[in-house]
């Protein structure tokens, strides 16, 4: 065996710096071409999401929204400042956070509350100057002898203008809501204008193809919606309509040429004669307290909320109570250890919960149909029984189902929460002669409730707005034709506004946020109560 000389531990020295200087640049290399790919990125995404910011400016910034335009214009600068500059690591996974929580919580919530003091809602869904051109616009009588105005139908964006020609030559745009203006470089054919610069023309068969949003269409002659408005039958000729309501702009009033009823604004937010009889549309205002003071105070609503408030403690208590009570027996049975095959047992167990519970709720109201269902035809040999039409079966058919839905979950928590509970305290009380309900008693269930009570109060808060549970099954029905709001005896809170707001030929936007604001006051409060009362967040810290 040789000893290694001088000179080879030279080279062998010289060919492990060569390889570390080569690891080096590898190295460096390889997170150049990583920092390249993380900026090309970083341009992209934020190229994209600065272009739509910037159209959200431009589209806000139209509709004179001057404050939202600035807030997304502040937003937008600080993402770019914040991705595009060294270090700011935490402000950089914050911020896609924050402003989610901003757009999906905290301004839906802002939002729920300020529609709560206004009377926003069927006819009362726009401003002011709009609802006098709706009205003027409603009442239109076309003039008899009225000169005809050659008709161009034109496009642009996806929006249809009237380019007319009038008797004496002049050539004019305009459009829903927007009044006629004069243009000087219409294409002519003769003495009818037939295009214009930026615009489609619309041929025959794309006529033909919009002829009723054509028809509907009615264009001001001017600012003065008392000018009258040009419509046309056929697309080809358009007409002039005056209104039989007259606007007084002096006066505010609305007046009928053909009763000679005035109409005055009288603070509440529609046109309103001597006798009471509003004008719809009406507009929109600031009501104040008026939305929570009609839950309180009008019996038809008042009655109708007590009823459905009473229900929806009902059905919250009765659902959690029930669904504990029959997963924390499902546990202690299937937790014996005398017990066989328990990992089958277990998956039968918990299948309600791996259904979907819309879907589970839809085919149980197909099984309880009183007419064709599963439980009349087969269990019941043919009876009819109302299980979703009478008031008190409906309401025990919701807690029925709900106890099939929501028992696998409380059986789950029960059993981790039971197989936690340290053996030998259980068999310390054995041998100190405590009976098995004893040992359940004084220290299975405090010990359990130590930890399921926070997922205790979260069921209750979660049956309290349990939509899908009592919309899918019941509808909320049987209905209440006694109520001025739409609302039925298995309705709870959030089923009542959800009707108020969008079920109905009516929908009251104002009240149904005045009623969420009511149902987040309920359940806030009930769950810090709780929380203080079981201890629950300080077993949590």
């Amino acid at each position: 065996m040789t000893t290694p000389t001088t000179e080879d531990r030279e080279t062998a020295l010289q060919q492990t710096r060569r390889d570390r200087n080569q690891k080096r640049a590898t190295h460096i290399a390889e997170h150049a071409s990583v920092g390249w790919k993380l900026l090309l990125f970083k341009v992209i995404a934020l190229g994209i999401i600065d272009a739509i910011a910037l159209y959200a400016i431009f589209v806000l910034w139209r509709s004179d929204q001057l404050i939202p335009a600035i807030i997304v214009l502040v937003v937008t600068a600080f993402a770019n400042w914040v991705y595009f500059s060294r270090g700011n690591l935490p402000a950089k996974y914050l911020v896609p956070g924050l402003i989610f929580l901003f757009v999906f919580q905290v301004f839906a919530a802002l939002y729920t509350g300020y529609i709560a003091f206004t009377n926003y809602g069927t006819g009362h869904n726009s401003d002011k100057d709009s609802a006098i051109n709706s009205l003027v616009l409603s009442a239109q009588e076309r003039v008899p002898d009225s000169p005809a105005f050659d008709l161009t139908i034109v496009e642009q964006l996806g929006e249809l203008s009237f380019l007319v020609t009038d008797p004496d030559g002049d050539v004019s745009i305009g459009g829903d809501e927007r009044p006629l203006e004069d243009v000087d470089s219409a294409e002519m054919d003769g003495d009818k204008a037939v295009g214009l610069g930026g615009y489609n023309t619309l041929g025959f068969k794309d006529i033909v193809a919009n002829q009723q949003v054509i028809a509907e269409m009615s264009v001001p002659i001017s600012d003065d919606p008392n000018d009258g408005a040009l419509r046309t039958p056929d697309g080809s000729m358009a007409y002039v309509y005056l209104s039989k309501l007259v606007y007084d702009e002096a006066a505010d009033t609305m007046t009928d040429t053909r009763t000679g009823v005035v109409y005055s604004d009288v603070g509440t937010g529609a046109f309103t004669s001597e006798d009471g009889t509003e004008l719809r549309p009406g507009w929109q205002i600031n009501v104040g307290f008026d939305n929570f003071v009609r839950a309180f105070a009008e019996e038809s609503i008042r009655g109708p909320f007590f009823s459905v408030l009473v229900w929806t403690f009902v059905f919250a208590i009765l659902s959690v109570f029930t669904c504990f009570a029959l997963g924390l027996f499902v546990a202690i049975v299937f937790n014996d250890p005398r017990m066989k095959s328990k990992k089958y047992y277990r998956i039968v167990m918990i299948l309600p919960y791996a259904f979907p519970g819309f879907l589970s709720a839809l085919v149980w109201a197909g099984m309880m149909n009183q007419e064709f269902g599963f439980l009349n035809v087969v269990l019941f040999g043919g009876a009819e029984i109302p299980w979703l039409t009478n008031e008190w079966l409906a309401k025990f058919s919701i807690l029925l189902v709900n106890l099939w839905l929501g028992f696998p979950y409380m059986f789950l928590i029960c059993t981790g929460a039971l197989q936690a509970i340290p053996e030998d305290v259980q068999e310390a009380a054995r041998v100190d002669g405590a009976s098995a309900w004893q040992v359940f008693r004084a220290i299975k269930l405090p010990l359990l409730f130590v930890s399921v009570a926070p997922l205790l109060i979260s069921s209750f808060a979660f049956n309290f707005n349990n939509f899908s549970l009592i919309y899918m099954l019941t509808g909320g029905g049987p209905r209440d034709v006694s109520a001025d709001v739409n609302v039925g005896a298995t309705d709870i809170l959030i089923t009542m506004v959800y009707k108020v707001a969008f079920v109905g030929s009516s929908s009251d936007y104002g009240l149904a946020s005045a009623f969420s604001i009511i149902i987040f006051i309920l359940v806030a409060t009930i769950s810090i109560i709780a929380f203080r009362r079981t201890k629950a967040l300080e077993e949590l810290n």
